[in-house]
């Protein structure tokens, strides 16, 4: 157990993520403490001190190290933090004798830094250059995020970020729950008989989201969940009819359902979804080792992943996202090998890697004891491995985040083919425009302020409480959107 003292209450939070991800399997605990006191089941102890300087102890066993800056805390917030974890990456990384790929950054949107310095009038070069020297970003990643938030600069260039807005439709249910999910997921047969209930109020919610926002420009609409198509074709039919009736579908750069689940998709599903204008749907295997898929709960073959691929292609979709896992319990390069083949042959239009990130609310954290001989792996040559293969398949990549607890302490990236890029991944990644998210567990972002504040609205996960609360959800949103958005 690694125990961290504090003499005061200051970037507690990043001092602990940074401790986790270079010793992501140990207990970590804080402690608003002198170092001395730190309780002795703390085998491994990390004192920080805020005064005229930030002085940093770490005592590993035999091994003493200690480093110092400047500290004022009449310097921007900013400053002091990026002081904070540059003292601390060091005295880890010489304590370990490792280093991280992503340095000492521990934020989910490293390309929104990158984004941000370019457009404050850097070059890329110097850009780079700040990242290399502020956070110790690794040459490879550095260069990543500088070319990625200049393909993300190019695809958003006629959004407008102000007077414009995009809509998250939630849609929580799904055939079974993966092992890995801490979505806002709910097994289908136990919710079956409440769907068109669930539905009468995201119809309630839709309504008042799109009357609130009638003055704005709607961008991209993106039905998520959960998995979208769990809804039968006529409930499809209702919830995409009633958006065409109450928003300006014509008016949209991209219209996404994750079509998700392969044991989800129908012909007579996908049918539904080409009466509308869905610009773009996703067919998300996570892997296609059978193995492994029996293993994580999903509950349909690799052959039905094939089906479902050709049945879009065959209804017309031209615009097919597929998601994949690296780092899913048990899973070596060589299983990583042979899902990239078969996601070769079938020649997506975008794809999005994902390294396996352990929530809190995942069964897999829940039930970690029962899988704890079995290996979690991702590393470089496995992320390299993928980018290849996304190459060879015409697709660059065009947008990027990372989650705590990431195996591998990487990133998700996704790729596309020229003109298939996501819009709306980027726009929720990169925070430049308010998002009005609708559904059971759905979080609305508010953007203002040239996108230099946020604030949240959240809707409550339990579909029951969701239904019988909706007005409750509604008037959170009318609350945000008068005090932010008008």
């Amino acid at each position: 157990m690694i125990g961290i003292s504090f003499n005061q209450k200051e970037f507690e939070y990043d001092a602990y993520t940074l401790v986790k991800a270079f010793f992501p399997k140990e207990e970590v605990k804080m402690f608003y403490i002198q170092e001395e006191q730190i309780p002795d089941e703390c085998e491994n102890r990390i004192s920080i001190e805020y005064g005229e300087q930030v002085v940093i102890r770490l005592s590993f066993g035999e091994t003493l190290l200690e480093g110092r800056e400047d500290y004022h805390q009449e310097e921007d917030r900013k400053i002091r933090k990026n002081k904070l974890k540059q003292v601390l990456y060091r005295l880890l990384s010489e304590a370990t004798g490792q280093t991280l790929p992503w340095g000492n950054l521990t934020g989910i949107r490293p390309t929104k830094i990158a984004m941000g310095l370019i457009e404050s009038g850097m070059s890329n070069v110097q850009a780079a250059e700040y990242m290399r020297n502020t956070y110790f970003t690794s040459n490879e990643k550095t260069a990543l995020a500088i070319t990625i938030a200049n393909r993300e600069r190019e695809l958003l260039k006629d959004i407008d970020y102000e007077n414009g807005y995009s809509l998250y439709v939630g849609i929580p249910f799904c055939p079974s729950i993966c092992l890995y999910c801490s979505f806002s997921s709910s097994p289908l047969e136990r919710w079956r008989s409440q769907v068109d209930a669930y539905l009468d109020a995201l119809l309630k919610e839709l309504d008042f989201i799109a009357e609130a926002m009638k003055d704005k420009v709607l961008d991209t609409i993106y039905i998520g969940g959960g998995t979208p198509t769990t809804l039968e074709p006529y409930q499809i039919r209702r919830l995409l009819s009633h958006i065409g009736e109450k928003f300006p579908v014509e008016q949209v750069k991209e219209y996404t359902v994750e079509a998700g689940r392969p044991d989800s998709i129908t012909r007579e599903k996908l049918q539904a979804l080409r009466e509308f204008p869905v610009t773009r749907i996703s067919v998300n295997p996570q892997t296609m080792n059978q193995a492994t898929l029996d293993l994580i709960g999903r509950k349909h073959t690799v052959e039905d992943t094939r089906h479902a691929f050709a049945l879009a292609r065959e209804c017309g979709f031209d615009n097919i996202n597929m998601d994949l896992i690296v780092g899913l319990p048990g899973e070596q390069k060589e299983d990583v090998q042979r899902t990239l083949e078969e996601i070769r042959k079938l020649d997506p239009d975008s794809l999005t890697v994902h390294s396996l990130a352990v929530k809190r609310a995942a069964r897999l954290n829940m039930f970690k004891d029962q899988y704890q001989e079995m290996e979690f792996v991702n590393n470089q040559e496995i992320m390299n491995l993928a980018m290849e293969y996304a190459r060879d398949c015409q697709m660059g990549p065009y947008y990027l985040y990372r989650q705590k607890n990431m195996c591998g302490n990487l990133e998700n990236i996704g790729y596309a083919k020229v003109d298939k890029a996501g819009i709306y991944n980027i726009l929720i990644m990169e925070e430049k425009q308010s998002i009005l998210a609708a559904g059971a567990g759905a979080s609305t972002k508010f953007v203002f302020q040239n996108g230099e504040r946020i604030e949240r609205a959240e809707n409550v996960k339990d579909v029951a409480n969701y239904i019988s609360r909706i007005d409750e959800m509604i008037e959170r949103k009318r609350v945000g959107i008068d005090t932010w958005l008008k």
